[in-house]
């Protein structure tokens, strides 16, 4: 039984306002778009046209039937079109906004895998600390890091993220390590500046709950990079996203500090994209590569004998 056949029928024969123009838009006799409409009637029991030598008209059957079968009617467009753009090879310019730390040390380094995958993709990657308007700037996609701020876009979750107390071992040789978060106070904390100052209280979990300290020091910056490279530089204690220094951590560059001690504020990081009804093959690419790459466990927390028995 073609019930998609006689419903495009039924709507293409209403839209057009006749049989004839019906058929013409369908390839078919007028009389089998009748014969068409005609079972359909004869299945639901209800009248749909009202017809002379003439005209045609809608009852109000049809009406309400006609409102429901384009709605039905597109979304199994949509669904075809959505597999074919599945089995589509993705192509074209992709163009990418990620925040600036993030961007640089996390995604970049993945690309060429990427790239291998999708020859035909063209890519043009903008980092920047700034949160753009992806439609006004003309970006597919954008990688950001802290809460969500725009409901209109599509975000999903890569990883969570949190900052940690962190120290050259050139500092600590020079002024100690500190042993409780109050010992901070005698200390030189980088800090940030501009908009960011709120990022100078530091929490903590104590014994009678949570807890922050305003820090201080000699120096503050308005950008986590240079944060960073002032705290490898061995000039101050800092409070940094572990993506950033889960490496140096591990090579020896940076010690972490006050861990038992230091409460993590998750870090959230997504990768939106506009609302859009259907993605194309490029963007669902580069959306699917991101989520197997930074889920379940962010490449920061792999170790590299993680998995060796």
């Amino acid at each position: 039984m073609d019930r998609y056949g006689e419903m495009e029928a039924f709507v293409r024969t209403v839209d057009a306002g006749g049989f004839s123009a019906a058929a013409r838009s369908l390839n078919v006799t007028p009389s089998a778009v009748s014969k068409l409409i005609s079972r359909l009637e004869d299945r639901l029991g209800a009248r749909l046209l009202n017809r002379n030598t003439r005209r045609i008209s809608v009852t109000e059957e049809g009406r309400a039937f006609h409102e429901r079968c384009v709605h039905i009617l597109g979304e199994v467009d949509d669904a075809e079109q959505a597999v074919s753009q599945l089995n589509a090879q993705p192509r074209g310019t992709l163009r990418v906004n990620a925040a600036a730390a993030f961007g640089t040390y996390q995604v970049v380094p993945l690309l060429p895998e990427f790239m291998a995958r999708y020859p035909l993709v063209h890519l043009e990657l903008a980092v920047t600390d700034r949160v753009v308007d992806l439609v006004e700037e003309g970006a597919d996609i954008g990688i950001r890091t802290g809460a969500r701020t725009d409901s209109t876009l599509v975000s999903r979750l890569l990883a969570e993220d949190h900052r940690i107390i962190v120290a050259a071992p050139s500092y600590l040789e020079r002024r100690g390590m500190p042993r409780m978060p109050q010992e901070l106070l005698d200390h030189n904390c980088l800090m940030r500046s501009g908009q960011q100052l709120v990022l100078n209280e530091w929490p903590f979990d104590g014994p009678d709950g949570p807890y922050s300290l305003r820090v201080t020091g000699d120096a503050e910056v308005n950008n986590g990079e240079t944060l960073y490279e002032m705290t490898v530089a061995g000039l101050g204690i800092s409070r940094l996203a572990e993506f950033r220094v889960a490496a140096d951590i591990r090579a020896g560059r940076l010690v972490e500090l006050l861990a038992a001690d230091n409460r993590p504020e998750p870090l959230a990081i997504h990768v939106v994209y506009p609302h859009r009804k259907h993605l194309s093959p490029k963007v669902r690419a580069f959306v699917d590569f991101l989520v197997e790459k930074f889920s379940p466990v962010p490449p920061w927390l792999v170790t590299e004998n993680a998995g060796e028995a």
